[in-house]
This record gives structure tokens, sequence and C-alpha cells, in this order.
């Protein structure tokens, strides 16, 4: 009996090669489109954020007041190749790494 059922339920899977083909396709229809919203979601607008990121570092000059990752504020003095130099009160003098920088605050913002 059971080999029976067997035989049966595999002979018109076999007779249906060029349907299977098209029935997995549209099986794998939406993993493709989860991965497509996945793509526009998540990964384009944080590629577009590290770019716009990276453009602000390279853009740092002496004097631009900034604000890191910690909180701190303070003054641009001197600039190196991976960090900088940051004056956060008068004749006190902090280096960082230039990836801690987190936005560049308008001139005359820190008091």
């Amino acid at each position: 009996m059971f080999i029976s059922s067997a035989f049966a339920q595999t002979a018109p899977a076999a007779a249906e090669a060029g349907g299977g083909l098209q029935s997995s396709l549209m099986s794998m229809l939406p993993l493709i489109l989860m991965f497509v919203v996945l793509y526009f979601v998540m990964i384009r607008p944080q590629m577009k954020k590290q770019k716009e990121h990276r453009a602000m570092i390279d853009a740092l000059a002496k004097g631009d007041e900034i604000v890191t990752g910690g909180g701190m504020l303070g003054k641009v003095t001197k600039l190196g190749e991976g960090n900088i130099t940051l004056e956060v009160a008068a004749g006190v003098e902090v280096q960082m790494q230039r990836s801690a920088v987190v936005q560049v605050l308008p001139k005359g913002s820190i008091k």
C-alpha cells in the first residue's frame, strides 16, 4: 500500500518538468522581493549616511567647533591623519580620533 502511493505521488511531478521550473521561480519571488526591499530600506540609506559622515570628517578645518560621539564640545586646534586635537576649555586640549566627530557646529556655538 505504501509503495503504490509513493509512485503515484512522484509520477505527476516528473511529467511536469517545465511547470516545476516555473513554480520554483514563483516560490523564490517573495524572497527576491524581500531582498530588494531590504536594500532600499536599510542598506542604501546607511551607505548614504556613511558617505556624508566621511565628507564631513574630510572637510574638518582648524577652528571648527564640533561635537564628539561622547558628547564633548570643543574647537579643533590641530589636525592629523587619523586624529584631531580638541580644545575643550581654555588651555585644556584633548586628542581624539577623527571618526569620533558626530557634528560640526556653526561658528560661535560654544561660549
